[in-house]
C-alpha cells in the first residue's frame, strides 16, 4: 500500500514497549492518525527528532496492523521554541492540543489542524500575549463545533446596540443587556476581529489590552469545550 506522506501536529505521545512509542498525529489531509514509532526512544533513532511536541513535522506513515500506521520517517520543519520561555504560554499550548485532540473526535474537520498550527504560532511569537491568542483560540473552537457566541444579536435576539452594556448569560449561552455590564461596544468590536483574523494581526490594534479580561471572561464561559 502507499504509505501516506504528510504535515502533522503530534497531539500525544505514550511510550510503549522498551524503546517506541505510541503517537497521536493531527493531520491537515488525513485528520488524526496514531502511529508507531519504533526505536525512536534509542539513543541514535533517526526519527527521535521529528516528533517532538509543540512542533510541525513531515512524516511518512506505512499502514501496520490494524488501525495503528507504522512511522518510517521524521523531518522537523518548525520548532515552535520560544513557547518554552514562557511558562504561561506552555500550559495553554498545551492545553489547546488537548482541546483540540477531543474536539476533533466529535467533529473530525481538517481546520482543526490548521487552528493548532495557527494557535502555536501565535504563542511562538514574543510580541503577543497568551490571552490574545487564548481568547481568539476560544472563539474559533466554539464556532467549528457550531456554537459560536453570537455577535449580531443579544439573548433576547434583539441586535447588538454600541449605546448598551452587556454580560454574558451562562443560560442563554449568548450577551444579554445589563446596566453596568461588562461588555461594550469596543468588547464587541475585538470579538469580531478575532473571528475574521489571525491573533498576529489583532495584536496591531492599539488599546486591545484592557480589553482583554472581560472578553476572556465570557469566553470561558461560553467555551466549555
Amino acid at each position: 500500500m502507499t504509505p501516506i506522506r504528510t504535515e502533522a501536529i503530534v497531539l500525544r505521545r505514550t511510550n510503549y514497549g522498551e524503546a517506541d512509542r505510541i503517537l497521536q498525529l493531527l493531520t491537515p489531509e488525513h485528520g488524526k492518525l496514531s502511529v508507531i514509532a519504533k526505536g525512536v526512544r534509542r539513543e541514535k533513532s533517526k526519527l527521535a527528532g521529528g516528533v517532538e511536541l509543540l512542533a510541525v513535522s513531515d512524516l511518512v506513515v506505512q499502514k501496520g496492523k490494524g488501525e495503528l500506521g507504522i512511522l518510517t520517517s521524521a523531518r522537523l520543519r518548525t520548532f515552535f521554541v520560544h513557547i518554552l520561555d514562557d511558562y504561561t504560554k506552555l500550559q495553554l499550548a498545551y492545553e489547546i492540543l488537548k482541546k483540540v485532540n477531543t474536539a476533533s473526535e466529535m467533529v473530525p474537520e481538517p481546520e482543526w489542524y490548521y487552528l493548532a498550527k495557527e494557535a502555536l504560532a501565535a504563542l511562538d511569537n514574543p510580541q503577543i500575549g497568551a490571552d490574545l491568542v487564548e481568547l481568539w483560540y476560544r472563539l474559533q473552537h466554539s464556532s467549528l463545533l457550531g456554537h459560536g457566541l453570537n455577535l449580531k444579536s443579544d439573548s433576547n435576539g434583539q441586535k447588538l446596540n454600541s449605546a448598551e452594556r452587556y454580560v454574558y448569560d451562562v443560560q442563554e449561552m449568548g450577551l444579554r443587556v445589563a446596566t453596568g455590564g461588562d461588555i461594550t461596544a469596543n468588547h464587541i468590536k475585538l470579538l469580531r476581529l478575532l473571528t475574521a483574523n489571525t491573533p498576529e494581526r489583532v495584536a496591531l490594534v492599539s488599546g486591545i489590552a484592557e480589553l482583554l479580561p472581560a472578553a476572556l471572561r465570557s469566553l470561558r464561559q461560553h467555551d466549555q469545550g
